[in-house]
């Protein structure tokens, strides 16, 4: 890294979060769970066009609540917001969530991406699989790249599946001095993956004729006439971390994460995406939100550019 101030971690080093995931392999689909006991403060930033997400009205800064107990990260578009309801079962049993008088109440926040492969056969992430990602957390089960909300992931779809390139799901977390902030993404765009330093396509859209790749911003220009991708999309991905913010200061955070999708997939955050960071945190030490926030969007980038590996295998 250029910044030797900041080094690197892995996201397990972060207290208080559990990690898990689970996936239907012959479907091509999963999801991956977060869980926060406690129920952590989390904001969300949402810049696509096209999202699919739970609980996300919550997260607004004038909203009550202040705690959030899971954050679901999932395939199979809406389908996927069904993985939630088995993430509130199994916590409940647990006896985790906001208390009232008629008992807990988990509060889980999801998001999904667009996975759908148009066979009728293909099971999509349900309430089961979601429950399967909480017992695999308490296990320590954790997979990156073509697991969890990673399964089904592709990249470059402008010029439709065929030309896609495989992707996945991807970590990346750093330290500096006592501060961790983390970044965990499921990376299904519509557009390339470019290496920030010179530019260069790493994934994203397959040339066929002459291998190599396609610019993206070049084929959207050209593309769409006649062609509808509003749905086949989505990057996904949350930013944890043990800074002291507030809901209205992880929003703040969740925004400046969205600068590290910028700087790596073009193009991004368009009516054909539903890009939705969310940022949750433990809060036990003293940070300034704008250190907090850029080592955010640094994080995120280097997690998506960890799911160009994934992109030599066929689709």
């Amino acid at each position: 890294m250029k910044n030797s101030l900041l080094k690197e971690i892995s996201i397990f080093d972060l207290e208080g979060f559990k990690l898990g995931s689970a996936e239907y392999p012959d479907s091509h689909t999963g999801c991956t769970v977060i869980i926060s006991e406690k129920g952590y403060p989390t904001g969300i930033d949402i810049r696509g066009g096209a999202p699919a997400s739970r609980e996300s009205g919550l997260l607004n800064p004038l909203a009550a609540n202040d705690g959030v107990h899971a954050i679901i990260l999932s395939g199979g578009s809406a389908y996927g917001l069904d993985t939630a309801t088995g993430v509130m079962q199994y916590l409940a049993d647990k006896n985790i969530g906001f208390s009232t008088a008629a008992g807990v109440v988990p509060i889980v926040c999801a998001s999904c991406l667009f996975d759908l492969n148009g066979d009728p056969k293909q099971k999509h992430p349900d309430a089961f699989l979601g429950k399967q990602a909480c017992i695999h957390a308490y296990q320590g089960i954790f997979q990156e790249g073509r697991h969890g909300a990673g399964t089904g992931a592709t990249v470059g779809k402008i010029l439709g599946p065929s030309h896609a390139s495989q992707s996945g799901l991807a970590t990346y977390a750093v330290s500096l001095g006592e501060l961790k902030v983390a970044a965990i993404v499921a990376v299904n765009a519509v557009g390339n993956i470019y290496n920030p330093e010179n530019n260069t396509i790493l994934s994203g859209i397959k040339d066929l004729e002459n291998q190599g790749f396609i610019d993206a911003e070049e084929s959207l220009y050209t593309a769409l006439q006649g062609r509808d991708l509003f749905h086949q999309n989505t990057t996904i991905g949350a930013i944890l971390t043990n800074a002291k913010l507030d809901k209205t200061q992880l929003t703040k955070v969740a925004g400046m994460a969205h600068d590290g999708y910028a700087r790596v997939i073009k193009p991004v955050h368009t009516t054909f995406d539903g890009d939705s960071i969310y940022a949750m945190s433990s809060c036990t030490i003293e940070a300034d939100i704008n250190v907090v926030g850029t080592i955010a969007a640094n994080v995120m980038a280097k997690a998506i550019l960890k799911t160009t590996e994934y992109n030599k295998e066929n689709i």
